[in-house]
């Protein structure tokens, strides 16, 4: 069964942000990036200090700040594209993962280190708004063309996850979730219902 990844975006979520994060922990989630990269640097670390209060730490993904995540002892990074073709410090990170938005970026991204990479946007998107999903061809080729784990991102729910069968690839690992796991009541309810279309 694939894989569902939570993107976080605080903005987005009218709840308490703790106390949806730590459902989104309980939930069946694989990790969760803690991506809110309209913050400072102090900021995100401030951030990403709470959240490691009600998160279960193996599923906590720092993103964009790899030495928030060496202070915190979180040994899982995401790093946009640039900020990976940048990284010192590899050895501090058990697991390693960037954005592509081309096949180039994925084959370069796997022969540089990287244990996963998110693809995308395969459709549209609010996040984007106006900017064209790239589609499952796309993903397809993404997924041919390296041996680690992708992941789609990118307006993904129940609706369009079904489209994502046909890749049939061996490196379709699963997908990221953001605005309707952060606008959701029934967290575990859309993960799952996800999860059952992705097969």
């Amino acid at each position: 069964m694939c894989n569902v990844v939570s993107v976080t975006a605080k903005p987005l979520c009218k709840d308490d942000f703790l106390q949806k994060i730590q459902k989104i922990s309980d939930s069946d989630t694989q990790y969760i990036i803690l991506r809110e990269k309209y913050l400072s640097k102090q900021e995100y670390f401030n951030l990403a200090k709470n959240v490691l209060s009600v998160c279960d730490k193996d599923k906590l993904i720092i993103h964009n700040f790899p030495e928030t995540a060496v202070k915190l002892g979180v040994k899982k990074i995401h790093l946009p594209f640039g900020a990976f073709k940048d990284l010192k410090g590899r050895e501090d990170f058990d697991l390693l993962g960037t954005s592509v938005h081309s096949t180039d970026d994925a084959i370069f991204a796997e022969e540089n280190g990287a244990d996963y990479i998110t693809a995308g946007n395969i459709f549209e998107t609010d996040c984007k708004k106006g900017l064209k999903g790239k589609g499952i061809n796309f993903l397809r080729n993404v997924c041919d063309s390296v041996n680690i784990p992708v992941y789609a991102i990118g307006g993904i729910n129940a609706d369009t996850a079904k489209e994502l069968k046909s890749v049939n690839s061996k490196n379709f690992a699963g997908v990221c979730v953001m605005s309707l796991l952060m606008q959701s009541e029934n967290i575990n309810e859309e993960v799952m219902k996800i999860k059952r279309e992705l097969g």
